[in-house]
């Protein structure tokens, strides 16, 4: 199988283009998630954001109103009823202030709860959607970058959506309020303010573009340095064998370097931009100030689009530098939050790319059922399990036909490759007949494997037929094709849990008799019997503590408990030793009887007594026969038997 395991996803975009396609697409398919998946709740969150921001807004009113009353009894020099018109606008704007106080709480808590729910959500969809993709995605695709989607990315939209979208929510509602309210009172003070943040607006384009691209690059670095991480403990005994770790850490060193050179760009960018905003701000406050107290001064006549304020007075003046400051740190939040809302974005993006990739396509129809025959021998479908299995094939007029499953495989004139232009299997024919044991050697890439993965489905063939049955697999539903058939790969992998539960996994209706039926068959009883808790061991890590040897017997007793009339055996007794081989050998031969079988196998030993023996090389049938025709034609595999040696 071609495993071109460093072959990323496409790369990311790279620059200010990049960030504004994930401004709008991203973002947009995000909220849209985000909406539907809680269409009752956001509202209320929104109102509550919308609430607390507006109450944000209200003390530079209540002072203004405040100090203008102060100034109207000081200026009559009479301070009757003083309190009556203060002291309620206190009373009024602390009711706010618990209110917005109380909506800051709900908001909060609301959207805890909405954001660990939109990503659990989320981190199902992306499973869901990975377990329908294609065995070429895996393939081409490293695992440690595919885990990156589950862990980084979905971490980074976890603060675009609880923090970096109600900041700037509530951010965007307090300037525009503050702006409207600094109209109301004064347009000369506030065209200075104006001016002020088109500054600040200059630095945030100018650095905020600079930390974005660079926070684009980082979520990428991120991921290839987790995918080379797993690579590397994965095959860490590899490593320390051949004593490549000065290797591996040079080659880390490489991708960290990377991961932190486009960390420090991003973070140099952005924790430079908020000390920037901030003593602009401070510089504008002043200037707000000194502007301010020459109109008080020199009572300049003033404008407003309230019309009520003919001149600047202290009560205008003292409000406005409180909501200079206000608007300026509101404006210097809402450019803090570009950052995250990048990063958030980037790894929406990526988790998209995962969900948009092209599904594994299945248009067959035809699905395999239990059945039953009468006593005319007919079949019909039945509901039980009877031990027989036929493939029921709809017709366009409406009629069902039956088909009992007897496993002839057979493959015509297929062609194949795997990467365009490079043709892995040419014009390739093979017959096997329902009982029949069909062996492929010969050296590594010459297809073995290529043909049993064309059997599965995993991929489809560029041209020529393979039938199954009499019937074309293209027809038959793959998740019905491969319940069909029974595979022992090279490769074992377990799963976490029990070793019951491991050889369960090849049929999960399967009963502990059924299991250890199947351990007993394919050799594996007798090292699990021994075990402190026998079949009740737990596993984990890939069954680690387990000898390669017992971890394959135990995926040869997966494969036999579900019992498929189909076998494909790549590799089984490869890591077995040769006293423990003729055990399960001998197991092996009762599971084979009455299957079809096709072995892929290095040691020719295995194959001795297979019905037919085919010889590839580089993508082509050479030699086809029993080992008897073959030795008696005395070709490739002759010299390859008679050599001594085995294949590579």
């Amino acid at each position: 199988m071609s495993n071109n395991s460093n072959q990323g996803p496409r790369n990311l975009p790279r620059g200010v283009s990049a960030t504004r396609k994930f401004n709008g697409a991203a973002l947009k398919r995000t909220l849209k998630m985000l909406w539907k998946s809680y269409p009752v709740l956001l509202p209320v969150v929104l109102c509550c954001i919308v609430f607390s921001a507006l109450v944000a807004t209200l003390p530079a009113i209540f002072n203004q109103q405040i100090l203008a009353a102060i100034e109207d009894f000081y200026r009559q020099g009479d301070w009757t009823g003083a309190k009556e018109v203060i002291i309620p606008k206190i009373i009024i704007l602390a009711s706010l202030y618990i209110v917005s106080l109380l909506s800051v709480f709900a908001h909060t808590q609301l959207m805890a709860y909405i954001t660990q729910g939109f990503l659990g959500k989320m981190r199902k969809a992306v499973f869901d959607k990975m377990q329908n993709l294609p065995i070429k995605y895996f393939d081409t695709n490293k695992h440690g970058d595919i885990m990156s989607h589950y862990t980084n990315d979905i971490d980074s939209i976890r603060q675009l959506v609880s923090q970096s979208i109600p900041s700037l929510i509530q951010a965007g509602i307090v300037v525009v309020t503050v702006f409207f309210i600094m109209l109301s009172y004064s347009i000369w003070i506030t065209l200075v303010v104006v001016g002020g943040v088109f500054c600040l607006f200059l630095v945030t384009k100018k650095v905020g573009g600079g930390s974005a691209k660079y926070f684009i690059r980082q979520q990428k670095a991120i991921g290839k340095a987790e995918g080379y991480i797993q690579e590397m403990m994965n095959g860490q005994k590899v490593v320390k064998v051949f004593c490549h770790e000065d290797k591996s850490i040079a080659e880390f060193d490489k991708v960290n370097n990377e991961l932190y050179e486009d960390s420090r760009r991003a973070h140099s960018y952005a924790n430079i931009l908020g000390p920037i905003n901030m003593n602009i701000g401070n510089i504008l406050y002043v200037i707000i100030a000194t502007v301010g107290g020459v109109l008080l001064l020199t009572q300049v006549p003033n404008i407003s689009i309230s019309g009520l304020y003919p001149v600047v007075s202290i009560s205008i003046l003292v409000p406005f530098l409180n909501m200079t400051k206000q608007f300026t740190g509101n404006v210097n939040q809402v450019s803090q939050q570009i950052n995250s809302v990048v990063m958030g974005l980037a790894g929406a993006e990526r988790v998209f790319e995962l969900m948009d990739a092209e599904p594994e396509v299945d248009d067959g129809y035809v699905t395999l059922v239990n059945a039953k025959k009468d006593e005319n021998g007919n079949i019909t479908e039945t509901s039980e399990r009877t031990g027989l299995w036929a493939w029921k094939h709809p017709h366009g007029d409406g009629t069902l036909t039956y088909t009992e499953l007897k496993g002839d495989v057979l493959l015509k004139n297929v062609d194949f490759s795997y990467v365009e232009g490079r043709q892995v299997l040419k014009n390739v024919s093979v017959y096997a007949n329902p009982g029949q044991k069909v062996a492929f050697v010969g050296a590594t890439g010459a297809g073995k494997t290529t043909i049993t993965n064309l059997i599965n489905r995993f991929y489809d063939i560029e041209d020529g037929k393979i039938r199954y049955d009499g019937i074309n697999i293209n027809k038959i539903k793959k998740s019905d094709l491969r319940r069909s058939l029974g595979i022992v790969l090279q490769e074992t992998n377990l799963f976490t849990g029990t070793v019951m539960e491991n050889i369960r996994y090849g049929r999960l209706d399967a009963t502990d008799e059924d299991c250890i039926k199947a351990a007993k068959l394919s050799g594996a009883d007798d090292f699990i019997s021994r075990m402190p808790k026998g079949y009740d061991t737990e596993l984990s890590n890939n069954g680690s503590n387990l000898s390669q040897g017992q971890r394959q017997l135990i995926a040869i007793a997966r494969a036999a408990v579900a019992d498929p009339p189909v076998m494909i055996l790549d590799e089984a007794t490869s890591s077995i030793d040769t006293r423990t081989e003729a055990i399960v050998q001998k197991g092996m031969d009762s599971l084979m009887k009455g299957r079809t079988v096709f072995v892929i196998a290095h040691r020719l030993s295995t194959v001795k007594n297979s019905d037919v023996i085919m010889v590839l090389e580089r993508g082509e049938i050479i030699e086809r026969g029993s080992h008897k025709e073959l030795i008696a034609q005395k070709g490739k595999y002759y010299s390859l038997y008679t050599g001594a040696f085995e294949l590579e």
